[in-house]
């Protein structure tokens, strides 16, 4: 039912999880991709080989958008390569798996995370913004964390709370333009960045946290994310869609 064939689409952290999950989703259903990546090449490359045996042009390419300069780079070759940017998913972020109280927290810490979460996302939006058309796509990847916090991870919760008023700063913002903004908030997901927090009994533990009883895969967060992308959502802007099998019920 969802058809983005001509469509161009751009994913950050789009070696591995939640971001490489997307731009497959994407290019099933017929959209050109770019995958921005930080330093995972051989990663990026094989999920490039991947979208092009679909049919679709896909391409990667490293760039920190963390800074101004790697996030309008990244967004320029996006441009040159796909012709231009319709759909943009920003996805890229950090999380630090070892809980750290506030009194314990370095001024390092604090500052990589606000760097890497909420910089990225306003430097990367910031050039998609001046790019993109009529009809364009923006979602923005958040978390539960940003809506109810996080206890001895302030510093993820602050960064993706700001990421949920972003959204809706820039939903109304663009919303003349035609372009719609949203956010998704998954709550656990099984990727590689929770390793260290599943080992062990972790798993079962943070599962029977969950009503729906099981931790969400990278499809599962990635199935909304296209929802969002597609013309099945032309009239939704500035949500924020909870993706957490029930463990945060909030509007």
């Amino acid at each position: 039912m969802i058809d983005l064939r001509g469509r161009r689409a751009l994913v950050t952290g789009g070696s591995r999880g939640i971001g490489a999950a997307t731009a497959r989703m994407l290019a099933r259903a017929g959209a050109d991709v770019m995958i921005g990546y930080r330093t995972r090449s051989a990663d990026a490359d094989r999920i490039v080989n991947e979208l092009e045996r679909m049919g679709v042009h896909a391409f990667a390419r490293a760039a920190n958008i963390a800074t101004r300069d790697g996030a309008e780079s990244l967004v320029a070759a996006t441009v040159t390569a796909l012709g231009g940017v319709d759909i943009f998913v920003a996805n890229a972020g950090v999380w630090q798996a070892e809980a750290v109280p506030l009194t314990g927290m370095s001024d390092e810490q604090w500052a990589t995370t606000i760097r890497e979460n909420v910089d990225s996302v306003f430097f990367t939006s910031r050039a998609v913004a001046r790019v993109m058309g009529d009809g364009g796509r923006i979602v923005l990847v958040s978390s539960t964390a940003g809506q109810r916090g996080e206890a001895f991870h302030a510093d993820y919760g602050a960064s993706k709370g700001a990421v949920i008023s972003f959204t809706k700063s820039l939903s109304t913002e663009l919303a003349p333009r035609g372009i719609t903004v949203n956010s998704v908030a998954p709550g656990w997901v099984d990727t590689e960045m929770v390793t260290a927090p599943m080992a062990n009994e972790g798993r079962a533990k943070i599962s029977a946290s969950i009503p729906l009883g099981r931790i969400a895969s990278a499809d599962d967060i990635a199935g909304p994310i296209v929802f969002l992308c597609s013309p099945l959502a032309r009239h939704v802007t500035g949500e924020i869609l909870n993706v957490n099998g029930g463990s945060v019920l909030c509007g």
